[in-house]
């Protein structure tokens, strides 16, 4: 659905409704998925007060929110579609207060055997305005054959 929605921001928007629709929390952070192809996912998100901490920054928790969903869209394009994910664990790390527009990022690599269950780590960095990391995380997820 992305590579025919996703050549134009009128497009890319509507994929992004239409992932909030299906995992309704991710609308909390109103994500702009810009990037989805095998092994990487860019999600932007603005600051906004709803998001915001009482210090005026990007709340810490709706960071993770986007590692999450950059983190769990990558690994759906990544693994084969003979198999399922779900995310067994997340490690963060808050590097910087967040202002402005954010970039999320996340890698994931090539999956070894598609036919055995194992671990997958999708690999997240949040950015900010001057490129600088503010936020990243190590999703473990877990994938298994359907």
């Amino acid at each position: 659905m992305f590579r025919r929605l996703g050549g134009s921001a009128p497009g890319r928007w509507l994929f992004s409704r239409i992932i909030c629709f299906k995992a309704p929390y991710f609308g909390s952070i109103s994500p702009r998925i810009e990037v989805l192809e095998p092994g990487r996912c860019v999600v932007r998100l603005r600051q906004r007060r709803r998001i915001q901490n009482h210090i005026g920054t990007v709340h810490a928790i709706a960071m993770c929110n986007a590692a999450e969903l950059a983190g769990g869209m990558a690994t759906e394009v990544t693994i084969p579609a003979s198999m399922r994910w779900i995310p067994k664990g997340m490690s963060v790390r808050y590097r910087k207060k967040a202002l402005g527009a954010l970039t999320t990022t996340a890698r994931v690599a090539p999956i070894a055997d598609a036919a055995t269950a194992q671990e997958l780590h999708a690999i997240v960095e949040v950015r900010d305005g001057a490129d600088d990391i503010v936020f990243d995380a190590d999703i473990t997820m877990w994938v298994s054959p359907r």
